[in-house]
């Protein structure tokens, strides 16, 4: 995990006097799952095709698998499989001869097309639509058949763009984990777009927020809160029956619990700040003592709460 395969360093694109991407760094490493994550417009898709060689940046580069993007594009296409958020099939062909003809393209023997493309289609569960005529396809299955056709050539590097729009949340659920498990077993990295937070968060390694061009900033969930929150660990609130009187005995005792940081107490809530999950340990400290618990509410910051955080701090 420490191989950059992807790296852009001050890359930049401008359409005029507007900067569609400014001044992006970014190392992206061998085996890891990378949520590229913002609004649309933020810049993303122009990102991603100055990776593939597909439009010059204005400033900068991008190495992809070592080689200079924008110098070596088809070196780069040979190791990159890109799914595209509008995916095209010929909709008179049916799945199989849609994937096959695609292979051909990407130069595999002629002998070896069908067996392989055959093998793929069961890799993403579309084995009893193999001659299925894609006209009949939902919007999930061609996403699956997309990323099929992304595979075909075994490239190092796969890049997902929007790859869960208009797909229903079981479909989303199922891709995600079919990705996350080929990452997994073949080796691939992946770099995910998406402006959807709860999508991202299931399956990434680490994020980057990106916004109006700009890359704000990069992590996994926990070192983000901890940077923008001051802690990565869960908040508990439990309210009791009764209010907490001014002087509470108990307080002493679990200040001294070593996973506790903060602890507030307000009327007849307690709120603690913990460096780990203690839930469970915390309600069963409270029925031992004989109080009455009327509600526990657990508080992670996830990647809706950093992403509203970056949000205010811009506008």
């Amino acid at each position: 995990m420490k191989d950059a395969i992807i790296q852009l360093k001050s890359l930049t694109k401008c359409y005029g006097s507007q900067r569609a991407v400014e001044d992006l760094n970014l190392d992206i490493h061998k085996g890891e799952i990378f949520g590229l994550l913002g609004p649309n417009g933020a810049g993303k898709t122009t990102t991603i095709l100055m990776m593939l060689g597909l439009t010059d940046p204005t400033n900068g580069s991008a190495f992809v698998c070592g080689f200079n993007a924008t110098r070596n594009p088809i070196s780069v296409k040979k190791k990159v499989g890109y799914m595209p958020d509008s995916l095209g099939f010929y909709d008179h062909m049916t799945a199989l001869e849609n994937l096959v003809y695609i292979a051909r393209l990407n130069g595999l023997p002629e002998n070896d097309v069908v067996k392989r493309s055959t093998e793929l289609m069961a890799v993403v569960g579309l084995s009893s639509a193999l001659h299925k005529k894609t006209s009949a396809f939902s919007r999930g299955m061609k996403q699956r058949l997309g990323l099929a056709e992304v595979l075909i050539k075994q490239p190092e590097v796969i890049i997902l763009d929007e790859p869960t729009l208009g797909i229903d949340p079981s479909g989303v659920r199922d891709f995600l984990t079919l990705i996350k498990r080929l990452s997994k077993e073949q080796g691939l990295t992946v770099l995910l777009s998406s402006h959807h937070l709860h999508h991202v968060q299931q399956v990434c390694d680490r994020v980057g927020i990106f916004v109006k061009g700009k890359l704000l900033a990069q992590g996994n969930i926990d070192s983000l809160s901890d940077r923008l929150f001051g802690h990565s660990g869960p908040i508990v609130s439990i309210k009791l029956a009764n209010s907490i009187p001014q002087s509470w005995p108990m307080e002493k005792e679990l200040r001294q619990w070593e996973t506790i940081r903060r602890i507030t107490i307000d009327n007849d809530t307690i709120e603690f700040e913990c460096k780990q999950l203690i839930t469970p340990a915390l309600v069963r400290f409270f029925v031992e003592q004989g109080y009455n618990i009327l509600s526990v509410h657990q508080k992670d910051y996830g990647l809706d709460d950093i992403y509203q955080k970056y949000f205010e701090d811009i506008n």
